[in-house]
């Protein structure tokens, strides 16, 4: 019997319907998507084998619905980037005050999206359901580049003003240099050590700062136009710089001496980014259709990059597998690049690589396309494209005011290739893979959510020193007389300044009585009452125990009237609802109890 009991119990919790012989689903649906790594990274860690073992234990994953269960994290299958290839659009994030989005960056734990924005805003979005989270106002002008340092624990951001900021974790403002004048900082980036960082600015020059002083060391100074974007070697001291020159040059930071240029490009550069695992390949775009991939050892082009119709604005590289490149172009479009398969369209005859040609330094680039098309992933150009630490999500914003998220889809799922990304809105509808009214009413109603769930901004309104909750007020700053007449700390006391009202006075406020009236009503005497065997005196017996108004005065508003009962104000704040707010960062207290011994072993 009890265990019927339990088990009708649970069923009534979980929505059980006896009559048509299931579950059923109560309240709104959830629509939004979620994508959570936790469960691939379970099963490969309970299956995987030692190093140099094979790999039984894994069945092979097949294009059915039921072989999600074997889903493996790119960690898992290094020689086999194709099966991470983000096809799949998973959602759209849109900010209530909708701003271009210049740059996307994923925190270093993968929990957040940072992007920053052409109002100079931080934005951060959820990183499993991609959900409003907060705002706050970073810079005056539009943001240029987020980059943070390789120890997790600095974030660097640049502006249109050529303002280069420090940020903690907890997105707390350290500091705030101004590294060029009158110029843009279009790029910055880390050193190996972090101890240092690059900037690349429209007035044809790159400085190297120190961070932990943000005193500017050395000017890298050679190219002849605007230095639109620049990258730090992931283990070594070499900076790549690309410019409105069509030049890409490579520069030792020790000596501020230009190593080479590399030419190929016959427009502006846009980014030139190394490839991260290795290190030994450099991969640039220019305001042109074709992308290139420098090796850094033979000092020359290896790779084209061919497909795009239109200029290529970003690109980036996948964390894991090094072959895996990401470009996206002014028309929207997002190509996905494996260095390993060349994907030539029919009718095109393959190219030898220079790595397989008898005489490398004689051969042409490689020839190199698309191994997967989204045509369509945004209206407008994308100006910015990160991929998440673990390698399973690539956000990708576009000056079409949206930030998306994109993922490999799931086995046996091939839905994705008739979606509104791959084939066109309009041709989606025709197909009925797409339709505008739900998919504008799903996104009103995710706008809802965001807003009820989102955190409050922490920004505080500036205070005046000594008088907090008192900003902007006139004549709050006076300093005291030395010889005060209460005996205040004169340093410390903050005084009205009276030197321009009639007799040291100021005058009353409009619609009160003067002070003959006020001694009439109160008995002759404004002066508090003597005490009497050491307490006050008993009060007058008022009706309704008020004291009657003086003639002429009008009550303030909410002053309890004789005969009214007095009522409590109502709350003004949408029925007293609170909203959460970010919990403060641990890590300096976590850091002083290290220092006085209380943990053995440090972070």
């Amino acid at each position: 019997m009890d265990y019927h009991r339990d088990r009708d119990r649970d069923r009534d919790r979980a929505g059980y319907d006896g009559e048509h012989g299931g579950y059923e689903r109560r309240g709104r649906p959830n629509r939004r998507n979620a994508t959570d790594i936790g469960t691939t990274y379970v099963r490969w860690m309970q299956n995987r084998r030692a190093a140099g073992k094979a790999s039984r234990g894994f069945e092979t994953e097949r294009p059915s619905a039921s072989y999600v269960a074997d889903i493996l994290p790119p960690a898992a299958h290094r020689d086999r980037p194709a099966d991470t290839i983000p096809a799949k659009h998973l959602h759209s994030s849109l900010n209530k005050v909708r701003q271009p989005v210049n740059v996307v960056k994923w925190t270093p734990e993968g929990r957040r999206l940072l992007t920053g924005s052409t109002s100079g805003e931080f934005t951060l979005w959820n990183g499993t359901g991609f959900n409003f989270e907060t705002i706050m106002q970073a810079h005056d002008v539009a943001i240029r580049s987020i980059r943070y340092s390789h120890s997790n624990e600095w974030l660097l951001s640049a502006d249109q003003d050529g303002v280069v900021k420090y940020w903690q974790t907890n997105f707390n403002n350290v500091q705030s240099i101004r590294a060029h004048d009158d110029a843009p900082v279009r790029d910055v980036a880390f050193a190996p050590t972090d101890t240092k960082f690059v900037t690349a600015a429209d007035d044809t020059t790159m400085k190297v700062w120190d961070f932990a002083s943000g005193t500017h060391e050395s000017t890298l100074s050679g190219h002849q136009w605007d230095v639109k974007c620049a990258d730090w070697h992931p283990t070594k001291g070499l900076i790549a710089s690309g410019s409105k020159d069509h030049t890409v040059r490579l520069w030792d930071p020790r000596t501020s001496r230009c190593l080479t240029t590399l030419h190929g490009h016959k427009n502006t550069l846009t980014m030139v980014r190394f490839e991260p695992s290795n290190g030994v390949l450099l991969a640039s775009c220019a305001r042109e259709q074709n992308g290139r991939v420098f090796d850094i050892r033979m000092m020359r082009d290896v790779f084209m990059l061919k497909g795009h119709e239109k200029e290529i604005s970003c690109l980036t590289w996948h964390p894991i597998h090094s072959s895996l490149l990401t470009t996206a172009g002014n028309d929207g479009s997002m190509f996905h690049y494996l260095l390993d398969e060349q994907n030539p369209p029919p009718g095109i005859a393959a190219t030898l690589s220079p790595y397989d040609s008898p005489n490398p330094s004689d051969a042409s680039a490689q020839m190199l396309y698309p191994a997967h098309r989204v045509t369509h992933a945004h209206d407008y150009a994308i100006w910015s494209m990160d991929w998440h630490p673990l390698g399973h999500i690539l956000a990708s914003g576009s000056n079409d005011r949206a930030t998306r998220f994109w993922t490999r889809p799931r086995p046996g799922d091939d839905s994705y290739t008739n979606d509104r990304w791959h084939i066109g809105q309009e041709a989606a509808e025709a197909r009925g893979t797409w339709k505008k009214a739900e998919a504008h009413r799903q996104q009103q109603e995710e706008e809802m959510e965001d807003e009820d769930e989102g955190l409050v901004d922490q920004k505080m309104p500036a205070r005046i020193p000594g008088l907090p909750g008192l900003a902007g007020l006139p004549g709050l700053v006076k300093p005291a007389p030395a010889s005060h007449p209460i005996g205040i700390n004169p340093e410390r006391a903050q005084l009205l300044d009276v030197s321009g009202f009639a007799n040291g006075m100021p005058p009353a406020p409009p619609g009160l009585p003067d002070l003959e009236t006020l001694k009439k009503v109160f008995g002759g005497s404004i002066l508090p009452p003597p005490l009497v065997n050491g307490a006050l005196p008993q009060m007058p017996n008022f009706a309704n125990g008020v004291p009657p108004m003086p003639p002429g005065f009008a009550p303030p508003p909410g002053f309890p009237l004789p005969g009214i009962a007095a009522q409590s104000p109502t709350p003004t704040n949408g029925g007293g609802i609170r909203k959460r707010a970010p919990l403060p960062s641990q890590e300096e207290s976590l850091q002083a109890e290290m220092r006085q011994g209380k943990f053995r072993t440090a972070r």
